[in-house]
């Protein structure tokens, strides 16, 4: 059997085509949907960073045995696309457990464990960025390893990791465009939904398309400020220290 090829509209076709914005006139859905994207995504941050700072912690001590076995984790999480992960965690996990597992939780395991694996590894690289030297002093100062953790060595690598961190957490937020294949609610899903009633997908995706710039846009630029910020300080400390 021959494979039938596409064959994309050319420009005057498109020059041609008739919008119908009415399509997407839908507040009130549009505003549900906005809310399941930022609660999602939100909500699988915060607990994926704490998640993710336990088990960068957990990658710096000195227990052989859970380090190996935190190091495993990552690697699965870092190494499949997440939506095979959430559709594992709906389908493939209550099987093997025997037990339901509604959408939402699904959801949010598969999107909280993704955001926990990297940001792991930046609360990784950031702590051991912090040179050997502030440890010396804090233990000079007769800190405990909690001690020299909270006051001396975390607040220096916040500053350092927190673009990396907003970065992966614009990530996370794009990320819950795959919810939808489990029937969350959220923009894509409404996406869909609406395009198989209305026909006019150019208009709703579009407009989709425009929602997320709306919720993420605000994010990037706080990124790129902390950034910017984090290099102004940092040849500032350098020109001090020189």
């Amino acid at each position: 059997m021959r494979a039938l090829s596409y064959v994309p509209p050319d420009v005057a076709t498109f020059m041609k085509y008739e919008f119908d914005w009415s399509a997407v006139w839908e507040p009130s859905i549009w505003l549900d949907a906005i809310s399941a994207t930022l609660i999602y995504g939100l909500a699988t941050t915060i607990i994926g960073l704490i998640l993710g700072l336990c088990l960068g912690l957990v990658l710096i001590s000195r227990f052989s045995t859970a380090r190996r076995l935190v190091a495993l984790f990552i690697g699965v999480f870092r190494s499949t696309p997440v939506l095979i992960q959430i559709v594992w965690f709906y389908y493939a996990f209550p099987m093997v457990l025997s037990v339901n597992m509604p959408a939402w939780f699904a959801a949010g395991c598969g999107l909280t464990f993704y955001m926990a694996a990297f940001s792991a590894e930046i609360f990784r690289g950031g702590i051991e960025s912090i040179e050997r030297g502030q440890w010396n002093a804090s233990r000079s100062l007769c800190m405990s390893y909690w001690q020299s953790m909270r006051h001396i060595i975390l607040p220096q690598a916040f500053r350092r990791m927190m673009p990396a961190i907003v970065n992966q957490s614009i990530i996370q937020i794009k990320n819950t465009s795959l919810l939808s294949v489990i029937a969350v609610h959220d923009i894509m899903y409404t996406a869909s939904s609406i395009t198989a009633t209305t026909y006019r997908p150019l208009e709703v995706f579009t407009f989709a398309g425009l929602l997320y710039i709306v919720v993420i846009w605000p994010l990037a630029t706080i990124a790129h400020y902390v950034e910017k910020q984090t290099d102004s300080s940092r040849n500032q400390m350098g020109r001090l220290m020189g």
